[in-house]
């Protein structure tokens, strides 16, 4: 029988934000490809340490063992060769990815969509801003100041994922008006707006799978839980609501902050991600829990974009 994708989640990622590798990442940066490529070779029986987005990984996993409903694939720009490692870790880990692509320095977000793939995490930002431009949703994992924890850590409690509103689940037209026009004229178009529903933002498509997947538990055992952590306040709260209401979509906790800071509220709701757009929201988060920042929107423009390559000067391998 066909696996129902209403009921479905595909997370891709790439081998540096799965796996702690520092190490040979300096390499290649340092001393080229072929020096990585000996380098990972000669290493290919010593295990990576966790990365950022481990937590995340094993907790999805762990969601559903038989991977009929969560699958994780790695996207990475490794040869098959010199992935051999990140495989020999990824089953050392017991973590139950089959599916990866290994594109050798060429672009992996272009096999998110084959693969169905409802979010690209990766630490290459140029992947990540392609892969937006492209329509997926998309975020760069960025370094962490988190404590080590060990995989038995990594494995207890219910999945926690907090999003940001403006530029991540809607779109940034209200942070336009904010930036131009100022706090004033926002507060004034959100309440006029207050029934019109936002547009939605390049992770609306994530959300609505975590959503639909998490109507496949009862309520009561649901290992899911979702925030939204935004900057807002009343009265640009309502047009929120209303619009998650006129999507059908469950958000379990809304944290209208009024321009605090998200960085102590994230710590207490003990998220194992957040996905921001804006990069100083994103460096206070990092030093509590695992970050992703969707260079999206407004925030994130820039006069002259760099032009795409198929070989980045810095790859996420």
């Amino acid at each position: 029988m066909a696996q129902d994708d209403t009921e479905r989640l595909v997370v891709a990622i790439s081998s540096r934000a799965l796996f702690d590798m520092a190490d040979s990442h300096r390499v290649f940066e340092d001393e080229g490809v072929e020096a990585y490529c000996a380098y990972q070779v000669e290493r290919e029986s010593e295990i990576l340490r966790p990365g950022v987005a481990f937590r995340l990984v094993r907790k999805l996993l762990n969601l559903d063992r038989s991977a009929t409903r969560v699958e994780v694939i790695l996207l990475s720009r490794n040869s098959a060769d010199t992935g051999l490692r990140v495989f020999n870790s990824i089953e050392h880990y017991g973590l139950n990815v089959t599916r990866a692509a290994f594109t050798n320095g060429e672009r992996p977000w272009r096999y998110v969509r084959p693969f169905g793939a409802h979010l690209f995490l990766s630490a290459d930002p140029n992947d990540v801003s392609q892969a937006l431009a492209a329509g997926y949703a998309a975020a760069t994992i960025l370094p962490s100041a988190q404590r080590d924890e060990t995989v038995e850590e990594a494995e207890d409690g219910e999945l926690r994922i907090a999003f940001d509103g403006d530029a991540v689940l809607f779109g940034d037209e209200a942070e336009r008006v904010f930036r131009t026009q100022g706090l004033d004229q926002f507060s004034a178009s959100e309440r006029a707006q207050a029934r019109a529903p936002l547009p939605g933002g390049p992770f609306k498509r994530f959300l609505s799978a975590l959503h639909n997947l998490q109507n496949a538990y009862p309520a009561e055992q649901c290992p899911i839980r979702t925030a939204l952590v935004t900057a807002r306040a009343a009265p640009a709260h309502e047009r929120v609501i209303r619009t998650l209401r006129h999507w059908n979509i469950r958000i379990d906790e809304a944290l209208f902050l009024g321009g605090l800071a998200k960085s102590e509220f994230l710590q207490a709701f003990a998220a194992d991600i957040f996905f921001d757009d804006q990069t100083g929201h994103c460096e206070l988060a990092m030093q509590h829990v695992a970050t992703g920042h969707v260079p999206f929107g407004v925030a994130n423009e820039r006069p002259d974009p760099a032009p795409e390559s198929d070989h980045e000067t810095t790859p996420d391998r």
